[in-house]
């Protein structure tokens, strides 16, 4: 399920610069680029509703995108302010404009929302960021996997003894402690300590023996947060914006946040080390494939475990509404038909765009083949399990 109505990074800030920079997110084209007068980031979708030419080819002109086409101008509300072959003063038809989504640049991302949804929700905190005594690392992974996936393994905390052996995990001691699923308005966490195993290679620069303590969280749909606590004082905070470009491609935006390693020649050394762990999930992670997460419990088996990532599912299944519906859209596209995500002037004025709205809130895929059923209902006469037990009663799994 790609869903709508959310904020996704789509790229670094300093990677935009004077030119427009098209981006695929959610299955869907876009163009952003920066205004002359005061650098303000733009995102359009990447359409002319003239020709259907991508805008992206085109060229920024003042505060104003040009189609390379026939260099009709578009400004940051989207609507056109000229079309050249047309007589000196005559009437810009009002179609002739494009869904414009609101941008917001923190972090050092480019945050997007991609949707018409008002009041718009807040973007996920990030403790420590810009303050003093934190260093910032930050790089980019790409996936091969649908973005629950993704988004789900980092919140699986029961792998990392097995996939994370050679970097952070301890298999002599693979039991998870009890704990419980925190949750608010917007996200669900749990916090555990567990054993550091003794360090090996460039961990030991990073963590030293002992029990650690950890917060792991989901910001749903695709935001991952850990803040890491170790015995000598230290901390570090991550945080992975996930971008689903398309069913079966995620792009990860990753930023690590440290109180130690402060100078700037060790950011090699902190980046290689993250690199690491994300190759230690890939081969697993991208052997799920294109399928999203299951909604219901019919889908896996889960344990108690797994109780922050079936709290992930619950959340998925109540944005469900919020779904692209990719049935609807091929059939568009057999059509000749483009489509683009509605923005929040579709609300006041949905007939005045060429291109259609993305059609949305399709049927949700099960994972299972089966009748479908919520997350969080309780499972069916013989699905009891070892996690079915109490499924998540009011919101929360127990250990």
């Amino acid at each position: 399920m790609l869903l709508t109505n959310q904020w996704y990074v789509v790229g670094e800030a300093a990677s935009f610069g004077p030119d427009p920079v098209a981006v695929r997110a959610l299955g869907q084209e876009l163009v952003l680029f920066r205004r002359r007068s005061d650098q303000r980031l733009v995102a359009l979708a990447d359409r002319c509703p003239h020709r259907m030419a991508r805008l992206s080819g085109g060229c920024v002109d003042g505060d104003q995108l040009r189609c390379p086409y026939h260099r009709w101008a578009f400004g940051a509300d989207g609507t056109c302010g000229d079309i050249p072959s047309a007589p000196r003063g005559s009437r810009i038809p009002p179609r002739a404009r494009v869904d414009s989504y609101a941008v917001e640049e923190r972090y050092g991302w480019v945050w997007v929302f991609l949707g018409d949804r008002e009041p718009r929700p807040p973007l996920p905190p990030l403790p420590g960021y810009g303050e003093e005594g934190w260093r910032a690392v930050r790089g980019q992974y790409t996936w091969r996997a649908h973005y629950t996936r993704v988004v789900e393994n980092a919140v699986d905390i029961a792998h990392t003894p097995f996939l994370h052996a050679t970097s952070f995990g301890n298999p002599e001691q693979p039991e998870m402690p009890a704990h419980e699923v925190d949750e608010d308005d917007w996200a669900s966490s749990i916090e555990v300590s567990l054993a550091t195993p003794e360090p090996k290679g460039l961990t030991r620069l990073f963590v030293s023996p002992g029990s650690k303590r950890i917060r792991l969280g989901v910001w749903a749909p695709a935001v991952n947060w850990l803040d890491a606590s170790f015995p000598n004082g230290w901390r570090m905070v991550l945080l992975l914006a996930n971008l689903p470009v398309d069913e079966g491609t995620t792009l990860t935006f990753w930023l690590q946040l440290l109180t130690f390693l402060l100078t700037p020649l060790a950011d090699p050394i902190a980046r290689r080390l993250s690199l690491q762990i994300l190759d230690e999930d890939r081969a697993t992670v991208e052997a799920q494939g294109a399928s999203p997460v299951p909604l219901s419990v019919a889908g896996d088996l889960s344990t108690r475990a797994d109780a922050l990532s079936l709290a992930y599912r619950r959340r998925l299944a109540g944005m469900a509404g919020d779904a692209i519906d990719r049935a609807a859209v091929a059939e568009l596209a057999k059509a000749g038909r483009y489509v683009a995500i509605p923005s929040a002037a579709r609300r006041a004025e949905a007939g005045s765009f060429v291109l259609p709205a993305v059609p949305r809130g399709g049927s949700v895929e099960d994972g299972a083949g089966g009748a479908q059923r919520g997350v969080g209902e309780r499972p069916g006469p013989g699905e009891e399990g070892v996690g079915d037990v109490a499924f998540l009663k009011q919101g929360h799994m127990r250990g």
